[in-house]
């Protein structure tokens, strides 16, 4: 099985790999070496997951409500 590019990776699909990588990691079920670009995969996942949350939370931020508490439109997050 190939592993999907970390960047084309949901948030959903990263945290899943990442949990995953995590868990082999702490059962010490991989040989050192493996382990060591188990690490820097995970790594990777991490900053992934973290990066989708910082865009998601820009775009809700983002949004603007009428006085019903309906979104009318959003507006460019503060920084971007």
């Amino acid at each position: 099985m190939t592993e999907k590019p970390i960047g084309e990776m949901t948030f959903e699909d990263a945290m899943r790999a990442l949990e995953e990588a995590v868990a082999a990691l702490e059962r010490g079920e991989v040989p050192l070496e493996e382990s060591i670009a188990l690490s820097e995969r995970a790594m990777k996942l991490r900053q992934h997951c973290e990066a989708k949350l910082r865009d998601a939370e820009a775009k809700i931020e983002a949004m603007t409500l009428d006085g019903a508490g309906n979104p009318t439109g959003t507006k460019p997050a503060e920084g971007l």
